[in-house]
């Protein structure tokens, strides 16, 4: 018989509070890309999906700020929350993107920590401002 624990949702918050010494990153990805949370471990899995450096988007320019830990008992978790994080095209438009990934950029291997997917294709019109509004991650 397998002992199964749950983890206190203290410890998720303990395990969070280690990403306010790292750098973490986000960058877009192309529509083609379907996440595999296996097979994408680190950024060398994802970039092929990255849009590239051009018309106001920089390749693993974008860092989170002002991340916020909470602990949450009532949905027994542990979350990260930051600023938001805004793109602006310019000389040209910018995507299409579909999804966001985020990774540790402090890590030796820039470990992808997760993937945020939009629902929908973007394009950020030459112009104009494409913004990731309230982003967390959830620890559950």
């Amino acid at each position: 018989m397998a002992i199964v624990t749950n983890i206190s949702n203290h410890y998720k918050y303990t395990l969070l509070l280690v990403m306010l010494y790292r750098n973490i990153k986000a960058i877009l990805l192309n529509p083609s890309f379907i996440f595999d949370q296996d097979a994408h471990a680190t950024l060398a899995d994802v970039t092929a999906y990255q849009l590239p450096t051009s018309n106001g988007y920089t390749q693993d320019d974008k860092t989170l700020a002002n991340k916020l830990f909470t602990e949450d008992d009532e949905n027994d978790q542990a979350r990260l929350s930051c600023d938001d994080v805004s793109w602006t095209a310019s000389g040209g438009d910018i995507g299409p993107f579909r999804f966001m990934i985020l990774y540790d950029g402090s890590s030796s291997d820039d470990a992808v920590i997760g993937c945020a997917d939009f629902g929908e294709n973007n394009t950020i019109p030459n112009g104009q401002s494409w913004i990731a509004k309230d982003i967390v991650l959830e620890l559950n």
